[in-house]
């Protein structure tokens, strides 16, 4: 639902209301309090099942404060939902409005369909009129709503499989230090059955089904699960198939161990042209700038389905391109025509996005596209090329002149 602005008025005068917050400036703790706010209202502990509403330029007592609603302010509340401080990724908008003759900046959160939410590792909710950490209790709570929504399919449970197919001891020793902050995780008395149920790995600390995120990030035997989790890697000697195959791989195991051969693949045959025949100090460009190639091949591990398929990602590296195929077209916001559009992202996977996020390999949510562009110019290389349609994206780079 989207509130008028008949109501967004009534909201900020009322005092009662435990879904609204209210900050005068975007100044001083400003910005840590009204991310704590984002993520409360996204974890909707009290179950309101409408948008929480963040008024900034609003005293305590709901008076507009006359604050200056510039474009900067509100591309700076725009970006809490895709710095990665706020995992998985909010559902938010952000607009100005005028009341009493005085501009004011309104975020207006959506309730997660899979909730917990973090901020910075925390799991934070509304208490009444409030904001707190989530205690353990409150976790199950918010765990037990993900049985009554519709979730993306990388929380689906995987009913063939059992609490023995994942990794736990991967994933107390590498996963959870990185996705729970460490007072949090230092004075955390859950098991480790609670543990992979906060972090969506499980079903419920009642029912030990591991879903898809599960098997993807932690999983002993992905693919015996998830056919089509894997990377298809092939080095041609030429510019078509029909060239000799230099190298050939099959490229899989949880997510990170994909991430990281692929990235090993990619410097392996990656070349360097050294040019000093016309200058003084000699020249040493890349063939392809390794980050470009880092983020369109995680784009692909990250945004591909996963579901209905047992399609890998290809990537496919000629004499005079790469080329990367993900299973899947664009989703939801994004479609063929507005595919690439700076800013413009969805995620199909939003969870596993968190996931890649607490692992290192996400800096910053929508930005893989643009990184890749500015790297490729900065080094000469061509324009990246996109084929989309329903059934797959296809991008193709092009080497530097």
């Amino acid at each position: 639902m989207h509130y008028s602005e008949a109501e967004l008025d009534t909201l900020r005068t009322d005092l009662e209301a435990d879904f609204v917050e209210r900050k005068e400036s975007f100044r001083g703790d400003a910005p840590t309090a009204v991310r704590e706010a984002v993520c409360a209202f996204a974890n909707d502990l009290p179950d309101h099942r409408r948008p929480g509403v963040v008024f900034i330029g609003v005293s305590d007592g709901g008076k507009a404060a006359g604050l200056a609603v510039t474009d900067a302010l509100l591309r700076q509340l725009a970006d809490i939902k895709t710095d990665g401080n706020v995992v998985p990724p909010p559902t938010l908008t952000v607009a100005k409005h005028t009341f009493d003759g005085a501009d004011v900046a309104v975020i207006t959160v959506m309730p997660a369909d899979s909730p917990p939410v973090r901020f910075k590792g925390r799991i934070w909710i509304r208490i009444g009129p409030r904001r707190g950490i989530a205690t353990a209790q409150d976790e199950r709570v918010l765990n037990e709503k993900r049985h009554f929504r519709d979730r993306p399919f990388d929380v689906q449970p995987m009913p063939s499989a059992s609490l023995a197919d994942l990794d736990t001891l991967r994933f107390t020793a590498e996963y959870l230090p990185a996705a729970v902050a460490p007072d949090v995780l230092e004075a955390n008395d859950r098991s480790t059955e609670q543990q992979l149920s906060a972090t969506k790995m499980i079903v419920s600390t009642d029912e030990h089904v591991p879903t898809v995120l599960g098997l993807l990030v932690v999983g002993k035997s992905t693919r015996s699960f998830l056919p089509g989790a894997y990377v298809q890697f092939l080095r041609v000697d030429g510019t078509s198939l029909e060239d000799p195959v230099i190298d050939e791989d099959l490229v899989d195991g949880t997510v990170a161990d994909v991430i990281r051969r692929l990235d090993e693949k990619l410097v392996a045959h990656n070349r360097t042209r050294v040019r000093f025949v016309d200058r003084s100090v000699e020249q040493r460009t890349p063939l392809y700038p390794l980050p470009a190639l880092q983020q369109l091949t995680r784009n692909a591990v990250l945004h591909r389905t996963y579901e209905g398929t047992n399609a890998p990602v290809r990537v496919y590296w000629y004499d005079d391109r790469i080329e990367i195929m993900s299973p899947g077209g664009p989703f939801g916001a994004v479609t063929p025509e507005n595919f690439g559009t700076p800013g413009l992202t969805d995620y199909r996977n939003p969870n596993l996005a968190e996931a890649l996020r607490v692992l290192g390999y996400i800096q910053r949510f929508g930005a893989g596209i643009v990184t890749a562009r500015g790297a490729l110019a900065r080094n000469g290389n061509p324009p990246i090329e996109f084929s989309v349609d329903q059934a797959h994206v296809l991008v193709t780079v092009r080497p530097a002149p």
